[in-house]
């Protein structure tokens, strides 16, 4: 499938509501038990807010947009990001991660375009340079 896009064009918008409960499926999900993840006391012990969401948790929530827009997660050709800010989880309540994906750059003799997103919560990027290539 051929997509036609524009730089500076929206391909995609994104609210998650992240709660307790989803990092610690995560954890179980990945591995990664790291107490920064569950232990309010022990995240505050090392200088953190509270409890974050895990960084490759984050990353992986907000390419989704990306996935979907396209259709075919095999049209994705390379995702990265810089971790800029972690992303508290109160408790109770949620952490909402709100994400925007953007065409950045469009190569048509390589099909492919660089998709930007911006990912934060409350205000604030908590990932730098989140660029996904893509296949048109």
């Amino acid at each position: 499938m051929s997509r036609s896009v524009e730089v500076g064009q929206v391909v995609g918008t994104r609210t998650v509501t992240v709660t307790r409960a989803d990092l610690v499926h995560y954890a179980g999900a990945s591995g990664d038990r790291n107490p920064i993840h569950w232990n309010e006391r022990f995240a505050r012990e090392v200088g953190l807010p509270g409890v974050i969401a895990h960084g490759m948790f984050t990353m992986g929530t907000a390419v989704n947009v990306v996935v979907d827009w396209l259709g075919d997660p095999g049209d994705l050709l390379d995702y990265g990001v810089r971790f800029t800010r972690p992303v508290p989880v109160p408790d109770p309540g949620e952490a909402v991660v709100e994400i925007v994906a953007t065409v950045a750059v469009v190569d048509p003799e390589a099909g492919t375009a660089r998709i930007d997103l911006t990912v934060s919560t409350e205000g604030t990027k908590v990932l730098g340079r989140a660029q996904v290539l893509v296949r048109l």
